[in-house]
């Protein structure tokens, strides 16, 4: 039976409060900038792990499994932390924004559609329709980025050579794609862990969105591929 869009929804003023409340602190900590933002990039780390190892611990008591468990996490998130401390201000704004549109476009169209769930016993909410709409509202995020940057370059160039063509759109678009793809990985990684560890959320710290690492679960697996993407291509 099919549930009323207003049921689905009824969870949003708390979330849209909660993340103005977020939004607001990332904000702040980004027009700072130095060592502001990455004193900030670093306590959402250490949080972020901390709930990461309580759903490890959680999840199994086979010890061998927790230590191994908990040094990759020590990795995974150790190495996004520090791929987007490092990453200039406009790349970091980028990847974020693509995260949060790509939440955003699937949370909306997932509960506006419903229909076949991608992986019922890992994430019920995760819907195919989705996950369709997260890949759509990055990519055309990154149709946007990418037009203003030619027109930007247009505007400091005498020719007009430099505005974006089809095909640079259309690979914005896929790579818009790809990243929301690897947001919703990064999203099912913690689902099948909190599954595991019989818990619905990370912690109850943020209201209406969980714990910080339910927050930042998809930005982790982009800030990698971001960053490894710019620093080879020396951006």
């Amino acid at each position: 039976m099919s549930v009323p869009l207003g049921v689905r929804t009824s969870d949003l003023p708390k979330r849209v409060a909660s993340a103005i409340v977020m939004l607001a602190i990332a904000a702040g900590a980004v027009a700072a900038g130095g060592w502001w933002l990455k004193g900030f990039i670093g306590i959402v780390a250490v949080i972020g792990f901390g709930e990461f190892v309580r759903l490890i611990i959680k999840a199994t008591d086979n010890i061998p499994y927790r230590l191994a468990a908990i040094l990759a996490a020590t990795f995974y998130i150790g190495i996004a932390a520090i791929l987007l401390m490092n990453m200039a201000p406009f790349i970091q704004i980028v990847t974020v924004v693509t995260v949060i549109l790509t939440d955003t476009g699937a949370y909306f169209t997932g509960r506006a559609l419903g229909g076949p769930k991608i992986a019922p016993r890992i994430s019920p909410s995760k819907t195919w329709s989705g996950l369709f709409g997260g890949m759509i509202a990055a990519g055309i995020w990154l149709m946007i980025v990418v037009g203003f940057i030619g027109l930007a370059l247009r505007g400091l160039a005498s020719s007009t050579d430099t505005t974006p063509e089809g095909k640079t759109l259309l690979f914005a678009l896929a790579i818009g794609a790809m990243l929301a793809i690897a947001a919703q990985a990064g999203d099912f990684l913690e689902s099948w862990l909190k599954r595991k560890a019989g818990v619905k959320d990370s912690s109850n710290l943020i209201p209406g969105h969980g714990g910080v690492l339910d927050r930042v679960d998809g930005l982790l697996p982009v800030a990698i591929i971001v960053g490894l993407l710019t620093g080879w291509a020396g951006v």
